[in-house]
């Protein structure tokens, strides 16, 4: 009796430091991960085989290599290392355990000198059980610590690699809702799979390094238990296979549910969205809404937690099973003399390490398998292909020709309506063009052709007589300033704020001053508390609050921070500002761009009358063009949307 309990406190201190208490934090890393929707090839989404399910384990695992020794290779150098000694140690501590129990044995049995070498033997076994521990402990603590440095690293490094990418999408993509899932996919999910992934490919590494070594102590009992200790753990594997892939459809289609859940947050949280929210009291049927979709996706995840528990626990017991065949099997074999207690303790203790090594390598395939399913969001975000930005001139071959659309059209990706239909326009340097027309026209439209922003569809646009897509596109840019009608307003210092409309000219405050001179507000920002280093927006501490057409005087100032652009746009710049003020900017405008092009777009005609040439956009085509007097003369649309607005004014 003495014999067994000391057997079992040796099989039980063993079972102690060789857990399974590690895959926990590694499986959390998981878990974390697996809240949206992500797009794969069919491939990977199709319901595969045994044999390609394997496979397509390691189809991701070398980009995710790549990434983590990329971020820091002496911690993925470490966590190897430390991979390495966990997969070897538990088997030797085992064995060790049963040398220990043996020497033991013998001691008590033994007398005189034989007892005396007995007794250093214990002590010797003791103290190299003691040590191999420590090490092992020291390896996990060691991989521990490295998976939670690469974490934080990856997770940055993920980030600005996408953020890298998202620099050389064009706007179509920021506007394609399926393109948008993809970059919010690749963001939530991506950034800790490749570690996740990394993680476990050690893990296999490692289980099966332990089952090598645990095999061959196994063999010399029997080859038999070899067998029953490969089998035990695939009835759970096969389960784990199975609600794996299931959870992964799962979120595969709630992109479009949870970005929902998004924008109900957004609109019941943000500043712009709450006055409507409050004055509209829509709060609680945003707030239904957000809850009715919770609901929907709680009810499926419930059910498939339920099942997945059910069927683990069914099938856990098949394994647990297997074990105590294998307990009493070995038990058994010692009662009849054919092993000693020593080695007992020691086939006990290899078959449950050998039963959780099994265990942890298949269930290390399938988040390997769910990991690839991940992270081919990130690899099919990141390989997308943009079109260069064709072009390398920094100027064109004549520069008196200024703008020319020649026969533009342009459809919308999906459309059958063109938003722009057969343009051709001529904008010689130091004339003003006023766009007017209804909503939707396609006025926005043509000066972001114009800016390429988006490529035409038909037809070519050139500037000094060369193509938009010869030009460089930052050389180009560069020629153009440009205030849209939906400005943003920067949570940034006054200063930025404005000098942000010439990047390179950031720190000169007096051109700065001058930018704000001329978009008249200085005339608010000398009031400010900090003056031009006052915060703007209320995201961070003290930060100020503007009003709508202090905003657009902010915007206007930033337009006119690009002094040395040879084309201004203004595209419905002046909605929030004053007559008064509209026409004060404007007498500016004229002074600032008489040799240059100047191109506004609104809907007061006080401004528009101020142009050398005005076009009338109707149903995406020119209808109408010409000057104020001689389009009053005509008799048209033109005449007909002044005469309207004027009447406003008698």
């Amino acid at each position: 009796m003495r014999r067994l309990k000391l057997a079992q406190h040796t099989f039980l201190t063993i079972d102690r430091f060789t857990s399974s208490k590690n895959l926990n934090l590694f499986e959390s890393i998981l878990a974390s991960t697996q809240s949206t929707t992500p797009t794969v090839p069919d491939k990977l989404n199709a319901e595969p085989n045994s044999v390609r399910k394997f496979l397509s384990v390691f189809q991701y695992s070398q980009l995710a290599m790549k990434i983590v020794w990329s971020t820091s290779a002496p911690l993925t150098l470490a966590m190897a290392a430390g991979t390495l000694l966990s997969g070897i140690l538990p088997a030797v501590i085992a064995s060790v355990g049963g040398m220990f129990v043996d020497a033991v044995s013998q001691t008590i049995q033994s007398t005189g000198s034989a007892a005396d070498l007995a007794r250093r033997q214990v002590l010797f076994y003791v103290l190299l059980e003691a040590g191999l521990v420590i090490i092992m402990t020291g390896a996990q603590r060691l991989n521990s610590v490295c998976q939670s440095i690469l974490r934080v690293l990856l997770g940055n490094r993920i980030n600005v690699m996408i953020l890298e990418k998202a620099l050389t999408l064009e706007l179509a993509h920021f506007e394609d809702a399926e393109y948008y899932d993809k970059l919010v996919r690749a963001r939530r999910e991506a950034s800790s799979r490749p570690l996740s992934l990394v993680i476990k490919t050690f893990d296999l590494i490692r289980d099966n390094i332990a089952l090598l070594t645990i095999g061959i102590w196994l063999f010399q009992f029997s080859p038999y238990a070899v067998l029953l200790l490969g089998f035990a753990g695939i009835p759970a594997f096969i389960a784990e296979a199975k609600f794996s892939g299931e959870a992964f459809r799962i979120h595969r289609r709630r992109s479009a549910e949870r970005r929902m859940q998004i924008y109900l947050e957004m609109v019941l949280t943000r500043e712009d969205g709450v006055k409507e929210v409050k004055l509209l009291q829509l709060g609680r049927l945003f707030l239904k809404r957000y809850v009715d979709i919770f609901l929907n996706i709680y009810k499926e995840d419930r059910n498939l937690v339920l099942r997945r528990g059910v069927w683990g626990y069914l099938l856990g017991l098949l394994a647990s099973g297997a074990f105590y065949f294998a307990y009493g099997w070995v038990g058994f074999a010692a009662i009849a003399g054919f092993i000693t207690i020593g080695q007992m303790t020691m086939y006990v203790a290899q078959f449950r390490l050998g039963q959780n090594a099994v265990t942890s390598s298949l269930t290390s395939v399938n988040g390997m398998y769910e990991d690839n399913l991940y992270l081919s969001n990130l690899n099919e975000y990141l390989d997308h292909k943009v079109p260069e930005a064709s072009g390398d001139q920094l100027a064109g071959p004549d520069p008196s020709d200024g703008i020319r659309f020649n026969n533009v059209s342009f459809y919308y990706p999906g459309s059958n309506t063109p938003a722009l239909s057969r343009i051709n326009l001529h904008i010689k340097p130091g004339e003003s063009l006023a766009i007017v027309g209804e909503n939707g026209s396609g006025k926005t439209t043509l000066i972001k052709l114009l800016t390429r922003l988006y490529q035409p569809t038909e037809g070519e646009i050139l500037l000094e007589g060369l193509a938009l897509n010869a030009w460089d596109i930052d050389a180009l840019r560069r020629k153009i300033g440009v205030i849209f009608q939906d400005f943003a307003r920067y949570q940034l210092m006054v200063g930025e704020n404005i000098g942000i409309g010439e990047v390179d000219q950031l720190d000169q405050d007096s051109l700065i001053e001058d930018a704000a001179e001329k978009g008249m507000a200085n005339e608010f920002i000398k009031d400010l508390p900090e003056g031009y280093q006052t915060q703007l927006g209320t995201w961070f501490k003290n930060g100020k609050e503007l009003s709508g057409g202090q905003w657009q005087k902010i915007a206007l100032s930033r337009a006119f921070m690009r002094s040395k652009a040879d084309v201004l746009i203004l595209d419905e710049p002046t909605a929030a500002i004053d007559a008064r003020a509209e026409a004060e900017i404007f007498s500016h405008f004229r002074d600032l761009t008489s040799n240059k092009i100047s191109i506004i777009i609104s809907h007061r005609f006080s401004t528009v009358r101020m142009a050398d040439h005005i076009i009338v956009l109707e149903k995406s085509s020119i209808q109408e063009e010409g000057s104020h007097e001689s389009l009053l003369a005509s008799d048209g649309q033109y005449a007909m949307l002044f005469k309207l607005q004027a009447q406003g004014y008698q």
